[in-house]
């Protein structure tokens, strides 16, 4: 049994130091190296230490959570539309409507090689590692929203914080209730390209 000192120095440096150290100026190949170490470690962990399976549930409540799911993402597209629309016109659905086959390609790419690895390290990785070391349930939800936001600094972009914190309080609520890494990983990817689809996949990375 690891003791909570190591818990907290690991916490430390997976979700406070190395995503701040992101948005320093570095090479990125050593960036790469980084990331892809503490992805080997959060997979070791998980298999090794915490002893958990990787399987699909069969009690799934799939009807449920795709209504939640739709009816978020309305009021999302209707939200993020309307900013579009007053703040950054020119880019409205600029990509789905003048490139379509990169529309299809970065909507595949971003869900598969993007979306699950980070809920396997911001849902999976952290509800199983530091779940029992916080009394209070929403101090917790709101501490994994801040550090899923804090894991976009490198973007240096206000409103990719404010987006990326609340997508995060979605993600860890549905995690919460679900406990599947499989349906957290779902509706991040729907809220992820419908941002892209939209025309707000630039500041967040895309290619455009």
């Amino acid at each position: 049994m690891q003791s909570t000192r190591y818990k907290l120095s690991e916490f430390f440096i997976i979700f406070i130091l190395v995503p701040v150290s992101f948005a320093i100026h570095y090479p990125l190949w050593i960036k790469m190296v980084i990331g892809l170490l503490g992805f080997l470690y959060v997979i070791f962990v998980l298999l090794k230490i915490e002893k958990l399976m990787f399987k699909m549930s069969p009690t799934l409540d799939w009807n449920t959570f795709f209504k939640r799911t739709l009816i978020q993402l309305v009021g999302i597209a209707v939200l993020t539309t309307l900013y579009m629309w007053f703040v950054d016109t020119e880019n409205l659905f600029v990509v789905l409507l003048n490139k379509p086959l990169l529309w299809l390609m970065i909507l595949f790419v971003y869900s598969f090689f993007s979306v699950y690895p980070q809920e396997l390290i911001y849902r999976t990785f952290f509800f199983q590692r530091y779940r029992k070391l916080f009394k209070s349930n929403t101090l917790f939800i709101c501490i994994n929203a801040a550090l899923f936001s804090l894991a976009h600094i490198f973007f240096r972009n206000g409103l990719v914080m404010i987006l990326t914190f609340i997508g995060g309080i979605l993600f860890a609520l549905t995690f919460q209730k679900t406990k599947s890494t499989l349906l957290v990983s779902i509706e991040h990817a729907i809220y992820g390209c419908w941002l892209f689809t939209v025309g707000m996949g630039e500041m967040l990375g895309f290619p455009s």
